[in-house]
């Protein structure tokens, strides 16, 4: 009993995450056309991430919910609930625009809407930021900068797919960055080191596309070394029975493989990692969060 619960409390705390946004609304399906069928569509977000936080709530688990404004807008019953329940709400932006597809001025003015609905909903500050499909690159040096300027105190946006190994946050979950606006922390996704390659590691589709045994392995590699994993997925991932939609044979492979064994996966993947949300999981930054609420920093009180 004594080796149980010492190996209990010697397990890393790791970063559980959620993309809070519709099945039509992700980039693989994305055209100006189905935009504006948005408000048309069936939507399955509500019913998904109650699901999702009906599982987190068995498992004792908190998350951090990187929320779309355009979601919060319509079911601010759900973002109230999930910030009643203890879970960490942060922004996923207004409309789902891919970052490098705006410019500075559209950014801004994204991140500041979604920032200020979010808030107004819950009372509470909202700190972190999460871009659309991981949209922050090196063609969009600005954003970080307006991320600071605007309130954030984090971001999880840098995703180095396949990049060399010199890029930011492979090697800590959490790395502090220097902009020209100030500092900000970048909660970088996790990738494996391959011959000086980083190669993506399970989250989101990798989580669907391997089995759960290869997302144990990698968790368990993590661990050993003390590093902190940071997982995301979807709430349209736990919904097997959600409408096709018309796209190129990758998109719709990519979208909808293994839908029906990701709920078990992650019932398995609560049961034997430890999680939480970023501003708890990572201590800076829980440090930083805390230290603005007790600044006397208010969560904004009207969008302009």
């Amino acid at each position: 009993m004594a080796s149980d619960q010492q190996s209990q409390e010697a397990r890393v705390l790791h970063v559980l995450s959620f993309d809070v946004e519709e099945h039509f609304q992700v980039s693989a399906f994305w055209s100006d056309a189905r935009r504006q069928q948005w408000d048309r569509l069936e939507s399955r977000v509500e019913q998904n991430t109650l699901r999702l936080s009906d599982l987190l709530a068995y498992a004792e688990t908190k998350a951090t919910f990187f929320v779309l404004g355009w979601v919060a807008e319509r079911h601010p019953g759900l973002i109230k609930a999930l910030a009643k329940q203890g879970h960490e709400i942060a922004s996923h932006g207004y409309g789902h625009e891919l970052v490098s597809n705006q410019t500075e001025s559209e950014f801004r003015d994204d991140v500041r809407r979604s920032k200020c609905i979010l808030e107004e909903l819950t009372g509470k500050m909202v700190f972190g930021y999460r871009a659309p499909s991981f949209s922050i690159t090196d063609r969009t040096p600005w954003a970080l900068p307006i991320l600071v300027e605007e309130g954030y105190l984090y971001d999880s946006s840098i995703y180095a797919r396949f990049q060399p190994s010199k890029k930011v946050g492979m090697q800590t979950c959490a790395q502090e960055i220097m902009t020209t606006a100030g500092p900000i922390f970048e909660i970088a996704l996790p990738t494996a080191n391959l011959c000086g390659i980083q190669l993506p590691t399970p989250g989101g589709g990798y989580f669907r596309l391997l089995p759960y045994s290869a997302s144990r392995m990698f968790l368990r590699q993590f661990e050993k070394t003390g590093t902190q994993f940071v997982m995301y997925l979807h709430p349209w991932e736990i919904d097997p029975d959600q409408p096709r939609m018309e796209g190129s044979v990758i998109s719709k492979l990519r979208h909808y493989l293994n839908l029906e064994r990701t709920e078990q996966r992650l019932q398995y993947l609560l049961r034997d990692f430890a999680f939480a949300p970023v501003a708890d999981a990572i201590q800076p930054i829980r440090d930083m969060c805390q230290a603005r609420v007790q600044g006397g920093a208010a969560p904004c009180a009207v969008f302009g």
